[in-house]
């Protein structure tokens, strides 16, 4: 192990002793991303260094604070999106292995700096899967938390069994759920099997609920949009950057 050899150094003395800097601003830089050492992004303000090994910061580095990110999770069915942000299992699937070769913002390096203070919005059930939102912009967390009953959502459902009379029709409006009127959705079917739901508000549980009273077993749900924001083509398990001009 490097930090047991006698003649390495903190990465960070090193890189304040090549720019000059104080320690702390070369911390900041290491934290930032834009410290190498042979040819790696190191991020870790404690990593040591050996006196041969190539350390470079990079050309454009800055200590302005970075702007925060928000991600875009294709999530897999059956894997739990409840759990708190800081251990969530979910995050394990953000890597730079898993980023869509779709994502056009590559002029953004993945850093292990845009999963940190990173809250999970408008979470999904178990058993569902599709777009799910990682942010650590407070613009963003304000309008998928704090207005969430206003967002508008949009699953495709598979089910099975035989719809009764007039069921679409109640789908859209007229059905109940834990006690209250649900309120009015848009719902029409995208194939023979499949439903797709524009709904508001959403309660869990609510879409399976629904389907049951009107004869349907839902089989798998997937959400493809928060508010104007598509899935798109996203695989699963994939993820990509929210570009700076894209909007909830």
């Amino acid at each position: 192990m490097i930090e047991n050899l006698p003649d390495s150094v903190r990465l960070a003395k090193r890189v304040a002793d090549m720019l000059p800097c104080s320690r702390r601003e070369a911390e900041q830089y290491i934290e930032g991303g834009w410290v190498t050492v042979d040819g790696v992004t190191i991020e870790t303000v404690g990593y040591r260094v050996l006196p041969n090994q190539v350390v470079a910061v990079l050309p454009d580095a800055s200590l302005t604070t970075a702007d925060p990110v928000t991600i875009l999770l294709h999530k897999p069915a059956g894997m739990d999106a409840s759990a708190a942000d800081n251990s969530n299992p979910l995050l394990q699937l953000i890597t730079a292995a898993t980023r869509s070769a779709d994502d056009r913002l590559k002029s953004l390096a993945f850093l292990q700096r845009h999963l940190r203070d990173t809250r999970m919005l408008m979470p999904l059930p178990l058993t569902a899967s599709g777009l799910l939102v990682f942010s650590q912009d407070w613009r963003i967390v304000r309008k998928l938390s704090e207005d969430v009953d206003k967002v508008e959502q949009e699953y495709i459902v598979e089910v099975t069994g035989a719809l009764i009379d007039g069921g679409l029709a109640l789908l859209n409006h007229g059905l109940s759920w834990q006690g209250r009127a649900i309120p009015q959705m848009k719902v029409s079917w995208q194939s023979e099997h499949k439903l797709r739901f524009a709904v508001k508000g959403v309660q869990a549980g609510q879409i399976i609920g629904a389907c049951e009273q009107v004869g349907l077993t839902v089989l798998s749900a997937k959400r493809i949009r928060i508010s104007r924001m598509p899935m798109a083509s996203l695989a699963v398990g994939q993820w990509r950057y929210l570009q700076g001009y894209e909007r909830f």
